[in-house]
């Protein structure tokens, strides 16, 4: 009977050991969807405090179709790419696949214009006839009008489209600009976190977008966008799509009297009317260097990633232009360079005539939103607008009205510091209340960060900044 009962006791023993084993393995599962329902849950509260109501909003300028394509699909990598390399624009295939790479190893959203008009017709219809290619609205100021429309508020799209593109809008959206025969296309070259591209592998999910607009740059519906807007009393107003005039091929003084033209029609909106400025991917110095003369100057609020953040600060502080940047930063860094970009703008401000204040910055990174205002500003409920733009980011490029856990991670840390200075105070987040708020400055500023429930599974990645500044907007007018 010995042998029998020995052969029991260590039965019983592996069963324990894979009972505990089990246990210890599931225990961080379990931890990490309780801690993704939590936070779920916790933004929802949040955003649900929102009140709906009808603010009127002008939005321009500019739409496009976007085409949308797999980079992988469409771009075949082959040695002759050699170095990765920036272009300030494109001209050949050669140029468009070492600029692609440059990007796409730093995970790095950008936005390139194509000089090759023949060539860039060319690639439209080649991927077109890939497997898996869908058009969809494309263009800041319309992605942007038509979140705000569904957000509830009464919204003029200033754009030069077709008939055919109008109707991709939502019905009730008013329209204004000329008709044309032909919209312009932007090339979107989307890529999954972790795919391979030859020897380099993205970071994050992101896009590469090439275009040859011929409206868009020319900022061609500013006119009859600027007569509408004098009687309908906006709440907001908002300028967008000014990255499509980098490195576009102007007469000389041209681009510099449409943005003079632009200023002229900030300035002219009453003090009831905030102005919102949403940046873009921009690699020409000298228009961003125009932009912090003639637009940022008049603008209440900015909004912008975390590339386009570090950007323009570094041409405040440097005058030179910073390509690509950290694709998951830490919060320390972010809340650090929103108030160094707050001070560099008042500075610059008061060596020159404004009408406006910057009192509110909005910075969308993959992992969380940051929200900063000045407490004597008119922008209320930055915690409600930071929990909205959070889930906003899921649902966009989840390409869902539904947040599924099963395709969301929590790559945000379980608390921050608030700077990167030796001691700063540490914020530890709780995931039923996601959402932190604190104020500085003796109360003169107050900065909210809301985690993101990142979407593992993309469908797209464009249109995302757009979308998430539009739908936190809306919660604040």
């Amino acid at each position: 009977m010995a042998p029998v009962t020995q052969v029991v006791t260590v039965g019983t023993v592996c069963s324990i050991c894979i009972i505990v084993i089990s246990i210890y393995i599931r225990q961080p599962e379990d931890d990490l969807q309780r801690r993704l329902t939590d936070v779920l849950q916790g933004l929802i509260a949040v955003e649900k405090q929102h009140v709906t109501h009808t603010p009127k909003v002008a939005v321009g300028y500019g739409a496009c179709h976007d085409l949308v394509i797999n980079g992988h699909d469409f771009l075949s990598y082959d040695e002759s790419v050699g170095i990765p390399q920036h272009f300030d624009y494109i001209n050949s295939i050669e140029e468009l696949k070492k600029s692609y790479a440059y990007y796409f190893r730093h995970g790095a959203a950008v936005e390139r214009y194509m000089s090759n008009s023949t060539l860039f017709d060319d690639l439209v219809i080649a991927a077109r006839k890939i497997h898996g290619t869908r058009y969809s609205l494309g263009g800041n100021a319309a992605s942007i009008a038509a979140r705000l429309h569904n957000e509830g508020c009464e919204v003029i799209l200033g754009a030069t489209l077709t008939t055919e593109l109008q109707s991709a809008l939502p019905k009730g959206l008013k329209i204004v600009g000329p008709l044309v025969t032909k919209d312009d296309v932007h090339l979107i070259m989307e890529y999954k976190a972790g795919e391979n591209w030859g020897p380099y592998t993205a970071p994050r999910a992101n896009r590469y977008i090439l275009h040859n607009d011929d409206n868009n740059p020319l900022v061609s519906s500013l006119e009859a966008f600027e007569e509408q807007i004098k009687n309908f009393k906006a709440d907001l107003l908002v300028i967008s799509g000014l990255q499509m005039m980098d490195n576009y091929p102007f007469v000389k003084g041209e681009r510099e009297a449409r943005l003079e033209r632009i200023k002229a029609q900030m300035k002219s909106q009453p003090a009831s009317t905030k102005i919102h400025f949403e940046m873009a991917s921009f690699s020409e110095p000298h228009l961003i260097n125009n932009l912090i003369d003639n637009i940022i100057p008049y603008s209440d609020s900015l909004g912008m990633n975390e590339q386009e953040l570090t950007n323009l600060v570094s041409m405040y502080q440097y005058g030179n232009v910073s390509l690509v940047a950290d694709s998951n930063p830490r919060v320390a860094t972010v809340l650090d360079q929103m108030r160094q970009l707050m001070r560099l703008v008042k500075e610059s401000h008061q060596a020159g005539l404004t009408t406006r204040e910057l009192t509110r910055l909005h910075v969308h990174t993959l992992a969380y939103q940051a929200i900063l205002t000045l407490q004597k500003s008119p922008w209320r409920r930055s915690d409600v607008a930071a929990a909205k733009a959070s889930l906003t980011a899921h649902r966009h490029v989840c390409g869902s009205n539904q947040v599924d856990l099963d395709k969301a991670a929590l790559i945000m840390d379980n608390s921050f510091s608030v700077s990167v200075r030796h001691n700063s105070a540490r914020v530890v987040i709780e995931p039923s209340h996601p959402v932190s708020c604190w104020s500085e400055n003796d109360g003169l500023i107050q900065l909210c960060v809301a985690p993101v429930l990142v979407c593992t599974h993309s469908m797209q990645t464009a249109g995302g900044g757009d979308n998430i500044s539009a739908a936190a907007l809306a919660v604040q007018l």
